[in-house]
């Protein structure tokens, strides 16, 4: 073991004892060399399969590490968590084993998918309930009913035990590849996994540089850096519920400025494209969390050539409702869906018109909503075209230009281009 890299409230130790306290209950998911992914960036990169975990997440490691180490008097009184989604599995399926009651306060916008896990997970011995629009939200009414009701809280990500619990990835990670590892690439959502795992792997391979990666419309650890304090984003954006976390927690703060090498983010829309590829091309069904890691391939593939690269998949909770969505912002994100509004003339043909001179012959209408005015001698219509290839689309807008249409492209930062997905 190497020497502590600085003085640390989490110790390599607390992680090798949390590997031996959670490894009857957990899972060790599979290390896989991804040949796609490999040839594609000129290295080689594994996946980590913590989306095969027992909950589909890692986040069963934390929790259990914490909860399995409650004393009788404390186990007695029963925890209280706040969750998005995989935490709430962790405890209520932790609650379920050790045969303690639990009560579990998640986001209202949560998907049903993972409410209903949370409930199938801890059975009888979980309450459930639905409270604030945000984690944020939800992890404050969570915490004060705990101390009102004098219940152990068990935090996501900011507590010493929930975080050695996460640190045993990195355990994992380095007893499958017996190899020198370049870059471990880890999501970021209040920090607990990167902090358990930069721990660990600071202290067992100082060499390997450990990347944190979070979604553009949620990052909170780059707030945190930025001020050098965890400071609570102005707005969040909830469509990555996994990493949706407003405001870093102080220990994982501390903990992930001096272990994390690098910090980047990804349009979540980028995340909905590597989703459908790790769907479409490898059977990997990945939540917006569970993709993070990968969608900053991009980001580093210079440096990563010729290395060896592990990202971790964290979570495969995703609720199948949502693949419309994602698969619309994946199509946004490459450029192969726009949307208009078109003033059309009201007159027979003038719609055949658009089909016949605007559209190519690999163009397809997606969407279109008409809105008559009889008194008028146009019309507003809302269309939707999806192209073979971005580059389609010049060609597109010059052919709408000769025939004199009169149009608006929508950007993808309005308001009401946003209301459309």
């Amino acid at each position: 073991m190497k020497r502590p890299l600085y003085n640390n409230p989490v110790t390599v130790k607390d992680i090798n004892n949390a590997y031996q306290q959670i490894r009857k209950v957990v899972q060790t998911t599979p290390l896989e060399l991804n040949d796609r992914l490999s040839k594609q960036y000129n290295c080689k990169v594994y996946l980590k399969r913590e989306d095969l975990q027992t909950v589909r997440s890692y986040k069963i490691r934390g929790a259990y590490n914490l909860i399995s180490q409650l004393n009788r008097a404390q186990k007695k009184k029963g925890v209280v968590c706040a969750s998005a989604g995989n935490h709430a599995q962790g405890v209520a399926l932790s609650c379920k084993l050790i045969k303690m009651k639990g009560k579990i306060f998640m986001p209202r916008p949560t998907p049903k998918q993972k409410i209903n896990r949370v409930k199938t997970m801890g059975e009888k011995w979980v309450e459930l309930e639905l409270v604030g629009d945000t984690f944020d939200e939800t992890n404050s009414i969570a915490l004060e009913y705990s101390q009102k009701n004098n219940k152990n809280f068990v935090h996501p990500f900011n507590d010493p035990k929930v975080i050695a619990g996460q640190g045993t990835v990195g355990v994992e990670i380095f007893k499958q590849l017996n190899k020198k590892i370049d870059y471990i690439v880890a999501p970021i959502g209040g920090g607990g996994l990167a902090s358990g795992m930069g721990t660990y792997i600071k202290n067992y391979s100082p060499k390997t540089k450990l990347i944190g990666v979070e979604p553009e419309g949620a990052a909170c650890m780059k707030q945190a850096f930025k001020y050098q304090k965890p400071t609570e984003l102005p707005k969040l954006d909830k469509f990555v519920d996994g990493a949706a976390v407003k405001k870093a927690g102080e220990l994982t703060y501390k903990i992930c400025k001096k272990v994390l090498d690098k910090t980047l983010t990804v349009p979540e829309n980028k995340i909905c494209m590597d989703m459908i590829s790790l769907y479409q091309n490898d059977g990997i069904i990945a939540e917006p969390a569970g993709a993070l890691a990968i969608s900053a391939l991009d980001n580093i593939a210079k440096q990563i050539k010729s290395k060896t690269v592990v990202c971790i998949v964290s979570g495969g909770n995703n609720d199948i409702s949502r693949y419309s969505e994602i698969l619309e912002r994946s199509l946004i994100y490459q450029e192969l869906k726009h949307y208009f509004m078109i003033e059309f003339a009201q007159r027979p043909g003038a719609l055949r018109k658009y089909l016949e001179d605007a559209l190519g012959p690999n163009d397809d209408i997606a969407l279109f909503e008409y809105v008559k005015k009889n008194n008028r001698e146009s019309g507003p219509a809302l269309v939707g075209v999806e192209l073979t290839k971005k580059q389609d689309l010049k060609p597109l807008l010059k052919r709408m230009d000769k025939i004199e249409l009169q149009y608006e492209a929508l950007k993808p930062e309005s308001v009401f281009f946003k209301f459309l997905i």
